[in-house]
C-alpha cells in the first residue's frame, strides 16, 4: 500500500517500497517550487529519473535542466538541490540506498503538514525545522555555511523546537 507523504508546499512523495536497503518514492513537484535549501545525505546515495515534466538540478555548483526520461546519480556527501521552476508538474522516481529513516524524515515533515505547525508560507520555522535536522542528521545536512556554526545553531534551536511540541523531547 504506497503512503504520500507532503514535504513542502508544492512537493509530495509517493511510497513505492521501503526497506532498510532502499527507499523508492514518486516525487511530485509543482509547477514554480522554490529551490530548497543546500544540503547533503552523508550515508545515502540517491538515484533520480524524471517521469514527467522537467526539473532543475544543482549538483556540485554546476546546473541543468533534466527533462522527462533523463537520470541522475548523487553520491552521498555530494552537496545538491532539485526543484521544479516550470509551469506544469513534474514527476519523479527518487531512489534513496540504503533507505535507512528517510521514510521517517519525510513523515516527520508530513506531520507539521497536516497538523498545521508551519509558517504561512507553507514551510516548517527555524525552531520545526532545527529539531528535524538534528533528530534526522544521518538523513539529511544543510550545506549553508562551515559545518560546525550550522550544527552549533541547530545546537541551539533544536530544544526549543522540541519544547515547541515539533518533535518528541528525546529521551
Amino acid at each position: 500500500m504506497s503512503r504520500r507523504l507532503k514535504i513542502t508546499p508544492t512537493e509530495s512523495v509517493t511510497v513505492r517500497e521501503s526497506t532498510p536497503e532502499l527507499l523508492e518514492v514518486e516525487a511530485t513537484y509543482g509547477p514554480a517550487s522554490r529551490e530548497p535549501p543546500k544540503h547533503y545525505h552523508p550515508s545515502q546515495d540517491e538515484h533520480f529519473e524524471v517521469l514527467g515534466g522537467s526539473v532543475r538540478v544543482r549538483v556540485a555548483g554546476g546546473e541543468r535542466t533534466l527533462q522527462t526520461g533523463e537520470q541522475i546519480d548523487i553520491p552521498r556527501g555530494t552537496v545538491h538541490q532539485m526543484w521544479n521552476p516550470g509551469t506544469a508538474d513534474a514527476r519523479v522516481l527518487w531512489q534513496t540506498r540504503p533507505g535507512g529513516r528517510t521514510e521517517q524524515w519525510f513523515a516527520a515533515i508530513d506531520a507539521l503538514h497536516r497538523d498545521g505547525k508551519v509558517g504561512r508560507n507553507g514551510m516548517p520555522g527555524p525552531l520545526a525545522f532545527a529539531a528535524l535536522l538534528t533528530e534526522y542528521d544521518d538523513v539529511f545536512r544543510l550545506a549553508a555555511g562551515p559545518e560546525p556554526l550550522v550544527r552549533g545553531a541547530l545546537a541551539v534551536l533544536a530544544p526549543l523546537g522540541r519544547m515547541r511540541g515539533y518533535l518528541p523531547a528525546r529521551g
